[in-house]
């Protein structure tokens, strides 16, 4: 037969039918297409295409019919003919009033087309070698595997971001809370610790229900303002009024604000000692070194906890050096020393640094050395923590709050 009529019996035909009819008629790959792969690639894009999974559970029972597991460019045999009894008992009982509804709408987004007989049933007949059936055809379910499979990967490609995202605020949260059990320690006076620990609560009653990315967004700035005022704190005692403030006025104050506040600090305690900066080619060199590393420190990513609450829980990398720990790079400079003697390799170093950051690594590798006789295989734990890094599923400042409780016990 030269003709095969499309149009549902006793119907006016569709304009969006004929839409998808002329946009599917793209050719399948050469080899077909898997049919219960076609199916998860779609169940994963089924919101970007308008269907629901009852929509998909309706078109899995019609695949059901087609016995070969390959879906090929021969259009002739993508053609499966059921009753509606036969569908519906498929589908554990569905009603047909129901199974007609969801069969519509596959229809309509262009994934089942109807080849209806003259008489409206739905039938095969051969005549010679060639086969002509009537029912629903399977054939843009191949011809469209593409274009779901790009919007699957779309989809989770947001789904991971998303994930990523609310992984990264859980953690911070977690990081919030224990700096707040910190700081009512040391410095139980400020009313910054109060709104810190609200938020942390308000953060954790959030993440019991589904937020979309927005809001999710809303909270990691939110979080990361309250952390830098709390790292405020504990970087020099000058700052708490400005961090107490930022926080209320809702300003967000950068890492850099401490460093030039500190670098002012140890200039003026240079002059106080008789040693002019202006005047004395050694000092000027130093402070000029210093400036350079807080310049590069602004592009960099520092750890959500302060130097000091890491210098103050790890005092066994004070063995393998005299050099004072300032600064973060000073930190870096001492785990690149320390790192060999652990036995950690070049390449898992490199690694952490690269998926951490090396301030951060520094930080793994100094709590490390606390706890080095209970770390059967500290390049492999270095590695797995660099794994979780690289997805953005880390951060030190548990091991850091572990340290510091156990050294109270």
């Amino acid at each position: 037969m030269d003709y095969t009529p499309v149009t549902p019996f006793r119907r006016p035909i569709n304009a969006a039918i004929l839409k998808h009819q002329a946009t599917a008629r793209q050719a399948p790959p050469p080899e077909g297409v898997n049919k219960w792969e076609a199916l998860r690639e779609l169940s994963a894009a089924r919101i970007a295409f308008g269907l629901s999974d009852r929509d998909l559970s309706v078109l899995q029972a019609l695949v059901s019919f087609h016995q070969a597991t390959i879906l090929g460019a021969n259009d002739s045999q993508l053609v499966v003919h059921p009753s509606n009894k036969a569908i519906c008992e498929r589908l554990n009982g569905m009603p047909c009033s129901t199974m007609r509804r969801h069969l519509a709408n596959l229809v309509q987004t262009g994934f089942v087309v109807r080849r209806d007989s003259p008489n409206g049933k739905r039938y095969a007949r051969r005549y010679g070698d060639e086969k002509v059936a009537f029912g629903f055809d399977l054939s843009p379910l191949a011809h469209r595997f593409q274009e779901v499979c790009e919007a699957a990967e779309a989809v989770r490609a947001a789904e991971d971001r998303y994930k990523r995202l609310r992984t990264t605020v859980s953690l911070m949260r977690r990081d919030l809370a224990g700096l707040v059990d910190y700081g009512r320690s040391v410095r139980p006076d400020l009313p910054l610790w109060d709104q810190a620990s609200d938020m942390a609560v308000l953060t954790a009653r959030d993440l019991r229900r589904k937020l979309d990315f927005e809001e999710l967004r809303k909270i990691e700035g939110q979080l990361q303002m309250m952390l830098d005022a709390a790292r405020n704190v504990f970087d020099g005692p000058e700052t708490v009024d400005m961090s107490t403030s930022a926080v209320q006025n809702e300003q967000h104050h950068q890492n850099s604000n401490i460093d030039s506040h500190d670098l002012e600090l140890r200039l003026e305690k240079a002059k106080a000692k008789g040693r002019d900066p202006e005047t004395n080619a050694a000092s000027s060199v130093e402070t000029t070194d210093q400036e350079t590393d807080y310049v590069q420190a602004l592009d960099r990513n520092l750890p959500r906890i302060p130097l000091g609450l890491v210098t103050e829980a790890c005092a066994e990398y004070l063995t393998y050096t005299d050099a004072p720990i300032r600064h973060w790079h000073d930190l870096v400079r001492v785990a690149d020393i320390v790192r060999p003697m652990m036995g950690i390799s070049p390449s898992a170093w490199d690694d952490a640094k690269q998926h951490m950051g090396p301030e951060e690594a520094a930080v793994v590798i100094v709590a490390m050395l606390e706890r080095f006789d209970e770390i059967h295989s500290p390049g492999g734990y270095l590695r797995s923590l660099s794994a979780k890094a690289a997805i953005g599923e880390f951060s030190c400042s548990p091991m850091i709050m572990a340290l510091m409780k156990r050294n109270a016990a």
